[in-house]
């Protein structure tokens, strides 16, 4: 049985997507479930559940209870639920984060650090 986050989410559930061939620089921040298959570069904060698909190619500092990857990430995360990677992902960065997955194919470049981690309670403050 796969209990994965990826295999859980409907595509109902997805409030917000960031399609494949599209840019975005800046901070996201949101509620629910959102998507990136194109290429963003910033910041993530959010209470949700961040989705990096296998086309994305992400540059950022991401604080997300639930991230699951696909494709391309540089930068560190810290995600009080889980992180997902799922091949054919590639990780550059460090990782907290309560419980980790890591499918056979995953390149993970970085150091982790499992355990109990506080989940975002606010944005953060400004750059």
């Amino acid at each position: 049985m796969d209990d994965s986050v990826l295999n859980s989410i409907e595509p109902k559930d997805i409030i917000a997507v960031l399609g494949k061939g599209s840019e975005f620089e800046g901070k996201l921040t949101f509620d629910g479930v959102v998507r990136l298959d194109g290429i963003f570069e910033g910041r993530v904060f959010s209470g949700g559940t961040l989705i990096i698909g296998e086309n994305a190619k992400v540059e950022a500092e991401i604080e997300v209870p639930t991230v699951v990857i696909q494709g391309k990430v540089t930068g560190n995360i810290s995600a009080s639920n889980c992180v997902e990677l799922h091949s054919p992902a590639v990780l550059v960065g460090n990782v907290v984060t309560g419980s980790l997955y890591m499918q056979k194919g995953v390149v993970f470049n970085g150091s982790t650090q499992m355990g109990e981690i506080e989940p975002p309670r606010h944005a953060p403050t400004p750059d």
